[in-house]
């Protein structure tokens, strides 16, 4: 059953080995923590780390391979493999150049919150069709008896004239619609985004959003929205989502 979800927005400028001392937005990665802490506090079976990508598949575990977006610099995992005999399968996450943005950031948050137990990277495709993506979601209460869901998802990059699609007036609307869902606890809601216009307003979440509908279905939610701006122009929500005992239909959740 999901005993606990948090979602987390996935800009590399949250890993502190690209930014150094000059932290970007101190107080999203505080936030990130926070959330990504709780879900391990909610002592899980395994914490199931989803995001958008090219395609939807598991991955192997592993960390971001930070040298794709600054060259010369290398992930703490990298050096610690380096510094480790046979590292990689012995508890030390290995770096990997494939590995999805969303997905890469997200084991790492869950590194840097001390998190040591086991994890499933699952990746969704960005244009999986909404019924789609609520079955994957719906695949994850199964997976171990206590199941997190970290959820890795960012909202427009259309919502100022320095964001990196431009100003469009759409994208402050739309950015709101999916934080009223997430804080009033109804993400039946997230099924009904359009695909099209979240495209057009460069929401690569949505998919990743979805997924999350699908695995709460039938289950009552409570949120605490710990983070929710739009620096750069970009949507950036981060939010704690806590599952009651019951479900919406009277029984205990499963």
């Amino acid at each position: 059953m999901i005993v606990a979800a948090a979602l987390c927005p996935a800009p590399p400028l949250l890993v502190r080995e690209l930014t150094g001392i000059d932290q970007v937005v101190p107080e999203l990665r505080v936030a990130c923590l926070a959330a990504a802490a709780e879900l391990a506090a909610a002592i899980p079976d395994v914490i199931v780390v989803v995001g958008p990508a090219q395609q939807t598949r598991t991955w192997a575990e592993g960390t971001l391979e930070l040298s794709k977006f600054a060259p010369g610099v290398r992930s703490a995992a990298t050096k610690a493999a380096d510094a480790t005999p046979g590292a990689g399968s012995q508890g030390v996450l290995a770096s990997a150049p494939d590995l999805p943005t969303s997905l890469g950031i997200g084991a790492w948050l869950l590194t840097e919150a001390g998190y040591a137990g086991d994890r499933i990277l699952w990746s969704v495709g960005h244009d999986e069709p909404t019924a789609r993506c609520a079955d994957v979601g719906a695949e994850f209460p199964s997976v171990r008896e206590r199941v997190a869901l970290l959820v890795m998802a960012d909202g427009s990059a259309r919502r100022t004239l320095k964001a990196p699609g431009y100003l469009d007036d759409r994208s402050a609307g739309f950015d709101a619609s999916v934080e009223h869902a997430i804080r009033d606890g109804e993400l039946d809601l997230l099924l009904s985004i359009d695909a099209g216009l979240a495209r057009e307003l460069m929401a690569s979440g949505r998919p990743a959003w979805q997924v999350l509908a699908g695995a709460m279905r039938g289950r009552m939610v409570t949120s605490e929205i710990r983070y929710c701006d739009a620096p750069f122009g970009v949507a950036y929500l981060v939010a704690s989502l806590r599952v009651a005992t019951h479900n919406r239909m009277g029984g205990r959740g499963g």
